[in-house]
């Protein structure tokens, strides 16, 4: 059993970035807002926590045996976001330089969603319930 000592409990997914990677400006045009970055002492980013609207994230060097999606040769993970409108955030992430996988569909099982590869070759899936 899980227990709860008052704040709440959510998942902050980490997305591996290739070493020496010194820039994640992609997700600050994307619409997030950076609450930390530490750095190495090359400048190359360590680890920054991002938030967006409250949905926590990290981006983080590859460390150990961990893989991001480039030099494991395909998806490591898909990051399912829900947001108000899916249409309006598909297109803040093209016109920040991701690259449409899906575009915004309203589906059968009652989800409106759209999908795209952020330029680290991260997928989201933008959604929401219908």
């Amino acid at each position: 059993m899980i227990t709860s000592t008052g704040a709440s409990t959510h998942f902050a997914p980490e997305l591996h970035i290739p070493n020496g990677t010194k820039s994640i400006e992609f997700y600050t045009r994307f619409g997030a807002t950076e609450n930390f970055c530490f750095r190495n002492d090359d400048e190359s980013i360590h680890v920054a926590e991002l938030e967006i609207n409250g949905a926590i994230f990290h981006v983080h060097e590859t460390m150990r045996d961990a893989l991001e999606p480039v030099s494991a040769k395909g998806v490591t993970a898909v990051i399912g976001l829900f947001v108000p409108d899916v249409e309006e955030i598909m297109q803040q992430a093209i016109k920040a330089g991701a690259t449409e996988i899906n575009p915004t569909t309203d589906h059968d099982y009652g989800y409106r969603q759209g999908m795209f590869k952020d330029p680290f070759g991260h997928y989201w899936q933008i959604q929401k319930k219908i």
